[in-house]
């Protein structure tokens, strides 16, 4: 099985990260807009199409408000590895900062260095998107 793990500081708080990410059925807009290009709901199950034409539907495991953690496994789509099983957490800091952590699990192995390309991709992107929704305009 191979296991990604990503941690990056987001400039925003735990709670405006936390809504972001909360926000399930929006991450085309609140989360990684441009790598995720539509995000569809359809009970408990998220269907994600990337900008790069794959698509995924993954369900959703669990949403802890408390713990600040969304869990998800891939059960279709265009993608469909044996086994994926994703969390995405967010822990705050004393700066008024977040740290955002992604960790998949996935079967077979081959899957994860393609798989380990594009949550470097989306992290990136999230990490700019959210850093921006932190940053005052004027």
């Amino acid at each position: 099985m191979a296991s990604i793990h990503r941690d990056i500081l987001i400039d925003d708080s735990a709670e405006n990260v936390w809504a972001a990410i909360r926000d399930f059925g929006e991450v085309h807009k609140r989360l990684a807009p441009g790598f995720v290009t539509d995000t569809r709901v359809e009970g408990d199950i998220r269907i994600v199409t990337f900008a790069s034409g794959t698509v995924v539907h993954e369900l959703i495991v669990d949403i802890d408000d408390q713990a600040r953690r969304i869990a998800y496994a891939v059960v279709g789509g265009s993608l469909e590895p044996e086994h994926h099983h994703a969390s995405m957490q967010v822990f705050g800091d004393t700066e008024g900062r977040s740290h955002f952590v992604w960790i998949i699990d996935v079967t077979p192995d081959s899957f994860g260095e393609p798989i380990a390309e594009m949550v470097g991709q989306g992290i990136h992107v999230i990490k700019r998107t959210l850093d921006r929704e932190a940053t005052p305009t004027h």
